[in-house]
């Protein structure tokens, strides 16, 4: 339990996944031990990951430090979790409290959508730089999922993902895993518009158009702080 506490901290806190225990001073790769599920089956390293990165898992590591078991977190411990996680650093493609450049696309579905016309109407936009190939991308896409169907009747929310491949290897993509964004294909133009070369990069936009997050990569605190800051957007208050 001691071995779970410490590892539960290092969760809490949103610190890298690689946890040092408090029997000895030692990093723990993950691709160096053996992870299990409570039957004792050994769980893919990918997939522990993500569902580490998901904030609702630890590690009960087993002395020496070989091997552990996959432990979910309960509500009250994630809650504890989302609220101690620290903000992600800001991406420097964007500036706090500025427009961005606006553009103008169709979603793979047709839809269009116009920055300047989305911020015109009063619409908060949560943007998702990405590409298919791009590990921690694919890693978030559950949560992001999770993030979006909170949101379903909220019409004063668009949440758009920008991709850089183009519709053929999208939609073949997008039949293994659902990803619940607005998807434009071929965005590679758009990135680089904004000078974006790291993926996944998230900005959110309050009803203004201005920038109220940005951050690049994924962290344990990405989607946490994506929904304190759309939920700051949605209710016209600065972001804490």
């Amino acid at each position: 339990m001691k071995i779970l506490t410490t590892i539960l901290l290092f969760v809490l806190f949103g610190l890298p996944l690689v946890a040092q225990t408090s029997i000895q001073s030692q990093q723990i790769s993950l691709d160096k031990v053996q992870v299990t599920d409570s039957s004792g089956s050994v769980i893919a390293i990918d997939v522990v990951r993500q569902l580490l990165t998901s904030g609702k898992y630890v590690i009960d590591w087993k002395v020496p430090l070989e091997s552990g078991v996959l432990v979910r977190l309960t509500d009250a411990q994630i809650k504890l979790r989302q609220e101690k996680l620290p903000k992600p650093p800001d991406s420097k493609y964007f500036k706090t409290g500025a427009k961005i450049q606006s553009f103008s696309e169709k979603d793979m579905g047709g839809e269009k959508f116009n920055l300047k016309d989305l911020a015109a109407a009063g619409k908060v936009v949560v943007l998702n730089f990405w590409f298919i190939n791009c590990p921690p991308c694919r890693m978030e896409i559950p949560q992001l999922n999770e993030m979006v169907a909170s949101y379903q009747n909220n019409k004063d929310l668009v949440f758009i993902g920008i991709a850089l491949d183009d519709r053929y290897a999208l939609e073949k993509f997008l039949k293994t895993l659902h990803f619940g964004y607005h998807i434009i294909d071929n965005g590679r133009y758009i990135a680089s518009q904004y000078g974006i070369i790291s993926y996944p990069t998230h900005v959110v936009l309050n009803k203004e158009g201005k920038v109220m997050f940005r951050t690049s990569g994924l962290g344990s605190g990405t989607v946490t702080w994506l929904r304190k800051s759309i939920d700051a957007a949605l209710e016209g208050r600065l972001l804490e």
